[in-house]
């Protein structure tokens, strides 16, 4: 499908875009031509055909500008033409469809642009791509055109573009392409030569040194027109990747400076310390003799039970930790104290008082 152009070339430029002599070629209505960014269908544009007024005389050629957009012949005069509703003729289907069969042997012509426009479908919306030469040269699409004459007697000139299957390269994007003629013998056989050759030249352009980029969406209107239609964007998702490489980027870039200044850092510091920082001391001196029994004081801490050193060493416990567990722990006495219960403390009480106090039972003895 192909249904915005852009064609700003100068008139002149056009025969020459399509190998005609220009010494060759009349015009007609080339002042109803205006350059635009931004064509659409309805719109004036200059395409070369062969001259019918030589006699049939293949080196004739005319410049006419035409409306974009096919009038039939055969549609009544009183109706409205729709420019919209034939921009396009399905080059599989010309030499069947009433419409283009007829125009297949002698109205065949030549549009010649700078480039066109597709749109991506994406959901709910669409994403315009200019496509266009590498090299900015014109493109030359194969055309048909036809004449119509209105109920006021005047006389209309129309034009189809013709398309074909995208080529491997663009089918991502659209599956139909204008049918791109990319050199002279191509153009003289869709121009000049008959009908069974003419066929031969409809079919995808192929060449890489066919190119797109992204346009803004503003342009999918009409009345949109100015260099602002060809301008590269870039859109979000090449942003959003963008974004990511340079932050991840920077994020390698900072990794790989700290790794340097650790390096550096341990480097210097392994030349500036002494060497006697680097040797592993033990947090403190181990005791390797136990003091005896008879050593030992009679306060809290003759009551914590200490380990044979034997014992000792093998479960590496020091004496700092027992003096301070003498020191934090009550005595085993003090424990007993506290734990007696109070049966057990009125027994206690009554032996000690022996027979200093009579009891009941002993009363009752005697007598």
């Amino acid at each position: 499908m192909c249904g915005r152009t852009r064609c700003t070339l100068r008139a002149e430029d056009i025969p020459r875009a399509c190998c005609v002599d220009g010494a060759s070629v009349r015009t007609v209505d080339v002042n109803r031509y205006r350059p635009s960014f931004n064509v659409s269908p309805g719109s004036d544009l200059p395409v070369v055909r062969r001259d019918e007024a030589c006699g049939g005389e293949s080196e004739g050629a005319v410049l006419h500008c035409m409306k974009w957009g096919l009038v039939p012949s055969f549609t009544k005069k009183t109706e409205k033409p729709d420019h919209y509703r034939m921009f396009n003729a399905r080059s599989e289907s010309i030499c069947e469809k009433a419409s283009f069969r007829r125009l297949v042997p002698n109205n065949r012509c030549l549009v010649v642009v700078e480039g066109f426009y597709e749109w991506k479908k994406d959901g709910p919306k669409k994403q315009p791509y200019y496509i266009h030469f590498k090299n900015d040269q014109p493109l030359v699409i194969a055309a048909l055109y036809d004449s119509w004459r209105n109920s006021e007697g005047e006389m209309l000139y129309t034009f189809t573009i013709l398309t074909t299957c995208s080529s491997s390269n663009l089918q991502w994007l659209h599956d139909r392409m204008p049918v791109i003629l990319g050199n002279k013998e191509s153009i003289d056989a869709w121009l000049k030569g008959s009908t069974s050759k003419s066929e031969s030249v409809l079919k995808p352009y192929e060449d890489p040194d066919l190119v797109w980029y992204p346009v803004t969406p503003a342009m999918g209107k009409p009345s949109f027109d100015g260099p602002e239609c060809i301008k590269e964007i870039q859109l979000k998702s090449e942003e959003k990747s963008s974004i990511s490489k340079f932050f991840s980027k920077k994020k390698g870039d900072d990794e790989q400076k700290l790794d340097s200044q650790v390096k550096v850092s341990s480097e210097e510091s392994a030349q500036t310390r002494p060497l006697e920082e680097f040797e592993v001391k033990p947090p403190f001196e181990e005791k390797t003799e136990l003091p005896s029994d008879s050593n030992m004081d009679t306060g809290p801490k003759s009551n914590v039970s200490s380990l044979p050193k034997g014992e000792a060493e093998k479960c590496g416990i020091k004496r700092y930790y027992q003096e301070f567990a003498g020191n934090s722990m009550p005595a085993i006495g003090n424990i007993d104290k506290l734990q007696t219960s109070p049966i057990r403390k009125k027994k206690e009480i009554l032996n000690n008082t022996g027979d200093k106090q009579a009891t009941l039972f002993s009363y009752f003895g005697k007598s």
